[in-house]
């Protein structure tokens, strides 16, 4: 790893980016300073406090936990320039002007520290000539930093140099921006726009064009290119308002000034397609009358109550949206890729005819503009799930609909003249080492056509803390699914080692990978995760419950329970909970270590399993919470009995004597059937504690969760005690009691959301026992089965349960 240690960044900006570029690095605990220009009137950083402040009401949140906003230091450039010395890096990011950026840089080199990276966030001026107004002893420290917006949420940072940055400080700012900010790093060439708001805007504004040319409207079109068509659910035009109109106009306004139509304008000027640049006639009126999208409440959509309006050009008003596709091209997006793109281009409806267009033209535009944008084809595929939400870049669907016969239909469509340009493919796509592989990936690597040669990944120390690291299809990389040595495996568990960790000197940890849909929990995950369990202790160091997508489990599977309810009743059901609740306890009191990886969603039983496991790393977009209210259930794997004794633990390193406001949250979440909106907040609520870690990076998840259960054992790990703990009892029954009636009183929940407040209650008050009463998990985890029982014999419970698996939403009655 490198050891360039970022111990403070600076930035420079308050606005829309700066100030969310502030927060993430707050979320990655990397203390930071958030300059701005001094206020003419009141405070000097009263521009800054307004975009911290403001940071608190955006959604989604850029912050883990809002209050983080206190840790955001405040500055300005005429009180505060000297705390620049003290930075290790400098992220600029204000407008995007050439000018003001210029004059800002001449104004903090005298206060950058010697060894500091300077790094612009700029989404497509030139880094080079921004270089230019450095002094030359910046100059090598200077590059692009292109973070996508929301920073918190989006994967993609791109990095650019200029001719006079050296090497290692890309190496060591990509280091950083990977393992310690969580993101996935492309290093582009210094071209208008780099290399995914080239290739994205592009292909929204040829969108654009196309909808014009089949006459379709909004909500048919994000319909048909949202998640049908393997993209963000957004779709294009939910997608423009949601980066904003006038973000997007911008960078529009980049690529009409930056580039040209000519082609005499020499190597780096000439675009072919660039008569497709125009401004949309929709979007200059939309940004006249002021509607700039999300930001301000009103774009290409606008809501109005509960329904989604769509904006009218003619009229220049908003009309009744919600239109969706033809079915028949929603069944056509379900083919196998050579299939649909057939299907697609030989459709005679306007709206099959204008997705083979999009995809045609996204291929074209990414193949003549390869050798100038990129190092190679994997980078633009990258940059296109990383940075708009696609499922594969253009390069990937291309080769998986078979390279030459996609080649030919989009040459034909060019010979026709149906293309966006008369441009031609570049030759590399007809003949050459691209035809022999049958597409631009291969094992050896990616295209790159101004070397002629495969790229290979980049190899740099921080990428070893990534076992399974994202790659493009046709590059065959290692699966998580097959890797390694498998000891056992069946529908529901598989459970395996690491080749190279079964080798390692220091031994090995057993891995448990959840297979069930969604990783709901059964039968027979939890006989697996007991066999993993037995095995670990005769054999291993420790085990980690971990699996390579964005759920670690929803919770108990409903459905392997139905069948149980109907011929054996609650009884049934009864013993089915106890087993996982014994599981659960077999986990904690364990003779290893046993590590929960967490990453999305880990809700329901999902959370139980991480709550009763001896650590938790949870990558940071994680969402953990006790759901079962939502089905008309109590959490019944443990769930309970785990908030009522930690709120003992914790009450028991406080001098109060009253145990209830140490329950209050707990059981208030629980109620709430609330999820915690990231690992941060978990921590507020005891699903993750202070002890556990946060992963910024969920490609490094595995790696810290095999080295924490290792170092664990290595420690001498021992499990815990079993032992006694107070409960709040009847007193702190009837003042929860209290609180409930006053919601439903109120209106704030229904008279069922009440009895089963009630039953929650109940049970992590320890019953009908006397206040600081001393009961064990046990007991409580009858209490839980008891009430579990007595809500799912209740018409309303079956309601709610039948109502989610119909509909996949809650159902209050």
């Amino acid at each position: 790893m490198s050891r360039f240690n970022v111990k403070k960044v600076a930035v420079l900006g308050a606005g829309v980016m700066g100030a969310q570029i502030a927060a993430h690095l707050v979320n990655c605990k990397v203390p930071v300073i958030l300059f701005d220009l001094p206020a003419k009137e009141g405070p000097k950083n009263g521009i800054v406090t307004r975009a911290v402040e403001g940071l608190k009401k955006l959604k989604p949140s850029p912050l883990g936990v809002a209050e983080d906003t206190a840790l955001i230091q405040q500055a300005n450039y005429e009180e505060h320039m000297d705390l620049l010395k003290g930075c290790d890096l400098v992220i600029e990011a204000i407008a995007e002007r050439m000018d003001w950026k210029l004059d800002l840089y001449k104004k903090i080199a005298p206060f950058v520290a010697p060894h500091a990276i300077v790094a612009s966030n700029t989404s497509g001026l030139s880094i080079t000539q921004l270089s230019e107004a450095l002094p030359e002893a910046i100059k090598p420290r200077f590059c692009g930093i292109h973070f996508f917006n929301p920073p918190r949420y989006m994967l993609l940072v791109e990095l650019i140099n200029t001719p006079t940055t050296e090497p290692h400080v890309l190496d060591d700012l990509e280091a950083f921006v990977t393992s310690h900010l969580g993101k996935g790093v492309v290093r582009a060439k210094d071209t208008p726009n780099f290399i995914a708001n080239r290739v994205g805007v592009a292909g929204m504004l040829a969108t654009m064009k196309e909808v014009q040319n089949f006459g379709l409207s909004y909500d048919v079109v994000d319909d048909l290119t949202g998640k049908k068509l393997g993209r963000a659910s957004s779709g294009t035009f939910r997608t423009a308002d949601v980066v904003g109109l006038d973000t997007m106009a911008h960078v529009i306004k980049t690529l009409q000034d930056t580039l040209s139509g000519d082609a005499t304008a020499g190597a780096g000027k000439f675009d072919p397609f660039y008569a497709s640049f125009a401004t949309p006639e929709v979007l200059k009126t939309l940004l006249e009358m002021g509607h700039l999208g999300q930001k301000t409440k009103a774009g290409f959509f606008k809501k109005v109550g509960r329904e989604i309006l769509r904006f009218d050009l003619a009229s220049k008003t908003y009309v009744p949206g919600g239109e969706k596709a033809d079915e028949v091209y929603t069944r056509m997006l379900k083919k196998p890729a050579a299939e649909r793109l057939q299907l697609l281009r030989n459709s005679e409806g306007a709206q099959g005819q204008f997705l083979w267009a999009i995809l045609r033209n996204a291929f074209h535009y990414a193949a003549v503009h390869l050798a100038e944008i990129a190092d190679n084809a994997r980078d633009v595929d990258l940059c296109m799930r990383w940075g708009f939400g696609m499922k594969q870049g253009p390069f990937e669907l291309w080769q998986e609909a078979g390279w030459l016969t996609v080649a030919n239909m989009v040459k034909q469509d060019i010979d026709a003249g149906k293309a966006l340009c008369s441009a031609p493919l570049p030759d590399w796509v007809f003949k050459g080492p691209v035809l022999e592989a049958g597409g631009v990936h291969t094992p050896q690597g990616s295209w790159n056509p101004g070397t002629g040669q495969f790229v290979p990944v980049r190899q740099l120390p921080v990428y070893a803390r990534q076992h399974f690291p994202e790659s493009v299809l046709g590059a065959n990389a290692p699966s998580a699914a097959t890797a390694g040595t498998t000891l056992f495996e069946d529908d529901a568990m598989r459970l395996w080692t690491l080749d190279d960790d079964k080798t390692s000197a220091s031994g090995s940890v057993l891995i448990a990978s959840i297979k069930t849909k969604m990783h709901a929990i059964g039968p027979g995950v939890i006989a697996g995760l007991l066999q993993g369990l037995a095995l670990a202790e005769e054999k291993y160091k420790g085990l980690v419950i971990w699996s390579n997508d964005e759920v670690f489990s929803a919770g108990a599977d409903l459905q392997a329970m139905l069948p149980a309810f109907m011929t054996g009743g609650v009884k049934a059901i009864a013993q089915a909970e106890l087993a996982m609740q014994q599981a659960m306890l077999k986990l904690r009191y364990a003779n290893v270590p046993v590590v929960s990886a967490v990453r999305g969603l880990a809700l329901g039983g999902g959370c139980e399993l991480a709550a009763y496991s001896a650590k938790r790393v949870a990558a940071m977009e994680s969402y953990i919470g006790l759901v079962e209210v939502g089905v008309g259930l109590v959490p019944g794997g443990g769930g309970l009995a785990y908030l009522a004794r930690r709120a003992a633990e914790n009450a028991a390193l406080s001098t109060a004597k009253d145990l209830l406001p140490f329950l209050s949250e707990g059981f208030t979440a629980a109620a709430m059937a609330k999820v915690c909106s990231s690992a941060l907040e978990s921590r507020k609520l005891g699903y993750l504690l202070d002890s556990d870690v946060i992963v910024p990076h969920k490609d490094e998840l595995l790696f810290i969760a095999l080295n924490e259960a290792r170092a664990m054992f290595d420690s001498g790990y021992r499990a815990p005690l079993k032992r006694l703990f107070p409960v709040a009892g009847r007193g702190g029954l009837a003042t929860i009691k209290g609180s409930l009636v006053n919601m439903r009183d109120g209106g704030f929940i229904s008279a069922y959301d009440y009895f089963i407040g009630c039953q929650i209650a109940w049970v992590v008050c320890g019953g009908d026992v006397d206040t600081g009463s001393l009961v064990d998990e046990d007991y409580l985890m009858t209490l839980e089965r008891q009430a579990f029982g007595a809500l799912l014999g209740n018409p309303k419970t079956q309601e709610r349960i039948m109502g989610m698996m119909s509909t996949g939403k809650p159902v209050r009655n």
